[in-house]
């Protein structure tokens, strides 16, 4: 067994906890004392203890003189458990080799620093960190900027629709892509959608993996004049994890309606009285939530867009053709009038989905 092994041993460790750790990162460690796995650990928020930690306390004494295999730094301060890197120096680890660095201002080397001022002998396998970036990238881009990383997914025919004219009944997609939505449910804080899908769908918009969280998938509806019904699907599941994002011109009976069966409901007050969608989505990043999901139609689409809200786009492909003027495209709105001006995607990754089924992750490009 290499270096590189037990590292992938610890990022495969970190991604049992997806959905169990938000607000903090995925962590994964392990300990080895003479090419032999003696601790291992991962971290959940219920938990609290970090993986590093746990790995340790499962080494026992075999942790002393051994190196510990982690995909993210080791954290230098104290928060709801004090410094790992001063736990993993009193624990005799001789060696640390991980992933990447930890993007938290209060960490960022520091974690390093401490345990090369006490002789640990510390390496970084730079050829691992585009994979355990990818894993935290949520954990990353918030702490970078303050707000939640938000994807855009959309399911759409090979000619980029998403709705016939006439009828919508049957799906664009396959069920196993549809299974394969409730993993990126599951792995997000934070969904959105636009109250004419709810009115269309009467969708619940709920993670039905099945699997616990460390927080609730908050539903949030974009519905500037609070039309959503009492007796809709989200309404009547709501257990104190629906937001309505209104204005202030919605009528103060239809808010008190809501509010009396669970709803929060928030005023956002945008351009051409519409919610403010930025304006959400700095109230999510004060409140930690990293990771964000618009599964909504064309026109809440093409808002997001316009409004350079976000930041990665996770589109599914099924073998259909719908054609026609008519059948509504992914994005709609006015959309751009020139191809020179057309909204950039970079670091495009394709998935294998099903058979005849693919999905496109990609990153929009910004010039700042």
């Amino acid at each position: 067994m290499t270096d590189n092994d037990f590292l992938r041993e610890a990022l495969a460790l970190a991604e049992q906890g997806e959905g169990l750790t938000s607000p903090n990162p995925l962590v994964g460690a392990v300990v080895v004392r003479d090419g032999e796995v003696v601790g291992r650990g991962v971290h959940t928020w219920e938990g609290i203890k970090h993986a590093e930690i746990l790995a340790i306390e499962e080494a026992g004494e075999r942790a002393r003189g051994a190196a510990l295999y982690i995909n993210l730094e080791p954290c230098s301060h104290q928060g709801r458990t004090g410094p790992c890197a001063s736990a993993v120096v009193e624990a005799g680890i001789q060696r640390v080799v991980a992933a990447m660095s930890d993007p938290n201002p209060q960490v960022s080397g520091k974690g390093f620093e401490i345990l090369r001022a006490a002789g640990v002998d510390v390496e970084v396998l730079s050829e691992f960190t585009p994979e355990a970036e990818h894993l935290n990238e949520a954990f990353i881009h918030f702490m970078r900027n303050g707000r939640p990383l938000v994807t855009l997914k959309s399911a759409l025919t090979l000619d980029g629709k998403i709705s016939a004219p006439d009828d919508n009944t049957g799906w664009i997609t396959s069920e196993k892509a549809r299974l394969h939505v409730q993993k990126l449910r599951h792995a997000t804080d934070a969904i959105v959608t636009g109250i004419g899908t709810v009115l269309a769908d009467d969708c619940l918009l709920s993670d039905r993996t099945g699997r616990p969280r460390s927080r609730k998938l908050l539903r949030i509806v974009l519905d500037s004049q609070l039309r959503l019904p009492i007796a809709s699907k989200m309404v009547r599941s709501c257990k104190g994890d629906v937001l309505v994002a209104a204005t202030s011109a919605a009528a103060a009976d239809r808010r008190k309606a809501l509010e009396d069966a669970g709803v929060e409901v928030l005023i956002f007050d945008g351009p051409g009285g519409r919610t403010d969608i930025p304006s959400l989505i700095e109230w999510l990043g004060r409140r930690r939530y990293l990771s964000l999901i618009i599964e909504a139609g064309s026109k809440v689409n093409w808002a997001v867009l316009e409004a350079d809200v976000v930041d990665k786009v996770f589109l599914y492909y099924g073998a259909k053709i719908l054609g026609g003027l008519q059948s509504l495209p992914m994005a709609g709105g006015t959309g751009r009038r020139r191809r020179v001006d057309a909204i950039e995607v970079r670091d495009v990754r394709l998935h294998r989905v099903a058979t005849d089924e693919f999905a496109v992750e990609a990153y929009v490009h910004r010039n700042y």
